[in-house]
């Protein structure tokens, strides 16, 4: 646009990371340390960042209830009943699951980060940490500055598989213009060697230098606690057998990772009803990851429910994994789904309200 370049240019990058740097007074010290990617703290430090500066409408509270009233939703908490245009249903949940509930000396994800988040460190001889995937590597990261002796690593597979930080995988995160074209067995197979399963390059230099770190292969097929420790029964297949050993731990995290689904509960019988005729069928996690649509919203569910935590096979790793924000927030707002004068209420048209 002729004499505007400078002021889209600014207004394009207002809210970006290397603005919050700048704003922070921490921009040249991140270049000089060789722009390492932010922890999650300092990500969401950056997210409350920009929510304070565009003035985002913040709702303190916990989401009851899900329905729809007419063309709209209805966010019920045990305060206030808010209504939405659309519902976008972020994140994998409270993660609350755990082995044994009730049992302070297993924690589920939930749980370990509130732990985390305190002021004293995590003090155990011998942890063990359930899953073979990006959340039980983001629990591992955290780990390494707590005071435990040793580091289990508890998974099926044969070993701690790396994602690759290469051009080409990079690429299939960042620009998913040929996703489209790969069948739906090419996808999950890509998504199987790069997102599901894997821990980071980044993680992996991690352990290789901690000697506190070892890996047994196994699924876990019983947990009872005696004796101070937790006796998880490990079941792993060689060939035709199937094996089953005993080992003691101190701690146990289960990052095994949370219910796709977690959200359907809180969805009323008519709002599970609608979602059922728009999916054609019973609401499973296969046959609603196969129903997003290219604005990562439920296809043929009218509210609009955006679901992009889920859109990975359909529309590209990058959109669940965070590696595409700019494009996500394209693809949601240019779903059409904010219009002026649709309703007369007291709310600015387009405001976006969040729970926390």
């Amino acid at each position: 646009m002729p004499r505007r370049n400078a002021e889209l240019d600014e207004r394009m990058t207002r809210y970006s990371w290397q603005s919050y740097l700048i704003a922070t007074a921490s921009f040249a010290e991140w270049i000089d340390r060789g722009r390492p990617a932010p922890t999650h703290r300092r990500w969401s430090q950056y997210l409350a960042w920009v929510a304070d500066h565009i003035g985002l409408k913040v709702i303190h509270g916990e989401v009851e209830r899900l329905a729809v009233t007419g063309d709209r939703w209805a966010l019920c908490t045990h305060e206030t009943t808010v209504q939405a245009d659309a519902l976008m249903i972020t994140g994998p949940g409270q993660a609350e699951k755990s082995l044994l509930p009730g049992n302070p000396r297993v924690l589920s994800i939930a749980q370990f980060w509130d732990r985390a988040a305190g002021h004293d460190r995590i003090n155990a001889e011998r942890v063990a940490v359930i899953g073979g995937g990006e959340t039980a590597a983001s629990m591992l990261n955290e780990l390494f500055r707590h005071r435990v002796s040793t580091i289990t690593v508890i998974s099926p597979q044969v070993t701690l598989f790396t994602r690759g930080e290469g051009f080409f995988e990079n690429s299939l995160f960042s620009d998913p213009t040929d996703w489209a074209a790969l069948t739906f067995d090419e996808r999950r197979d890509a998504l199987a060697r790069t997102d599901r399963g894997v821990f980071s390059a980044t993680v992996q230099e991690a352990l290789l230098a901690d000697d506190r770190i070892h890996h047994l292969r196994g699924r876990v097929a019983h947990a009872v606690g005696r004796q101070g420790q937790i006796r998880l029964t490990l079941s792993t297949n060689r060939g035709s057998e199937n094996f089953e050993t005993v080992h003691g731990f101190d701690l146990v995290i289960d990052g095994s990772g949370a219910d796709p689904l977690w959200f359907t509960s809180l969805f009323s019988q008519h709002t599970l009803d609608l979602l059922e005729l728009g999916l054609g069928g019973p609401l499973t996690a296969d046959r609603l990851q196969e129903a997003i649509g290219y604005d990562l919203a439920v296809t043929d569910v009218t509210p609009k429910l955006f679901l992009p935590t889920l859109s990975g096979l359909t529309q590209g790793p990058g959109f669940p994994n965070l590696s595409c924000l700019g494009l996500l927030s394209d693809r949601v707002l240019g779903a059409g789904i904010f219009t002026p004068t649709k309703h007369n209420d007291t709310r600015r048209s387009g405001e976006h309200q969040s729970f926390r």
